[in-house]
C-alpha cells in the first residue's frame, strides 16, 4: 500500500498547491490499533522553498470526554522533549532530521492504548528570514483526532481510495502506451513520406539525364 501511495503522490504532486519538492501535505491517518504504533502526522510545506527558515514544534493532546489540552512533546533544535508523564517513552520524533527549517513535524505514538483517543493539536512556530535581514514569524496548527480500535478495520472509504490509486495509475499507464503507440505512427508516417520525396528526387533526376542524352545524341545525327 505505502508505495502504491507514494507513486501517486509522486504523479499528482504538480496538481497540488502546497507541494514543493520533497514536501506535500498529507492529513495523518486517524485510527490507530491498541499495542502497534501509530504515527501522528503534522506536514506545513513554506510556500516558498529559496526562503531561509526555522522553526520549533510542540504537540498538545485532550483526552475523550476531557475539556482541556495539556502539553505532550516539544522539539527545538534537535532536541526532543516529553512533557507528560503519561507519554513517558512512548513518544518518537519522526519529522524533518538534520535541519532547524521543520516542514514535516510528525511524531511516532508507541505502545498506542486506549487512553490515547482523544485530539491532538500540532503547532509549528516559523521565523521566515528575508534578505532585506526582515524576519516573520508564522505560527501552523494542525489537529488530529485519534480513535484506537482492539482490531484494524477498513472502512469503506479506505476501499474505495486505495480501487481510485489502481484505476488512476492503469490509466496513466494507458494513456503512456497510446502517446508511445502515436508517436511511433507519427515518426513511421514522416520515415515513409521522406523516403518517398527521395525517391521521386531520383527518378526526376534519371530522367532529366535521359533527357539530356537523347538531346545529345540528336544533335550527334
Amino acid at each position: 500500500m505505502a508505495p502504491v501511495h507514494l507513486l501517486l503522490l509522486a504523479l499528482l504532486c504538480p496538481l497540488i498547491d502546497h507541494c514543493d519538492g520533497a514536501c506535500a501535505e498529507v492529513d495523518s491517518d486517524t485510527e490507530a490499533v491498541v499495542g502497534r504504533g501509530f504515527k501522528l502526522g503534522c506536514i506545513s510545506c513554506k510556500r516558498r522553498s529559496e526562503v531561509e527558515a526555522f522553526a520549533t514544534v510542540e504537540w498538545y493532546f485532550r483526552p475523550t470526554g476531557e475539556a482541556d489540552f495539556f502539553q505532550i512533546y516539544s522539539y527545538n533544535e534537535g532536541v526532543a522533549t516529553i512533557e507528560h508523564i503519561d507519554f513517558s517513552e512512548r513518544i518518537d520524533w519522526n519529522g524533518s532530521k538534520r535541519s532547524n527549517d521543520i516542514q514535516d513535524a510528525s511524531i511516532y505514538l508507541l505502545n498506542v492504548t486506549f487512553n490515547d483517543s482523544g485530539t491532538y493539536q500540532c503547532f509549528l512556530y516559523r521565523t521566515l528570514s528575508y534578505d532585506n535581514n526582515f524576519q516573520k514569524r508564522v505560527i501552523v496548527g494542525k489537529v488530529v483526532h485519534l480513535t484506537v480500535v482492539a482490531k484494524a478495520t477498513r472502512g469503506t472509504a479506505s476501499i474505495v481510495s486505495e480501487v481510485m490509486m489502481y484505476v488512476s495509475i492503469i490509466g496513466l499507464q494507458v494513456w503512456l502506451l497510446i502517446e508511445m503507440i502515436y508517436c511511433y505512427r507519427k515518426i513511421a508516417a514522416a520515415g515513409e513520406e521522406a523516403l518517398r520525396e527521395a525517391a521521386n528526387a531520383e527518378y526526376l533526376a534519371i530522367a532529366s539525364e535521359s533527357k539530356d542524352n537523347c538531346a545529345g545524341v540528336q544533335v550527334g545525327e
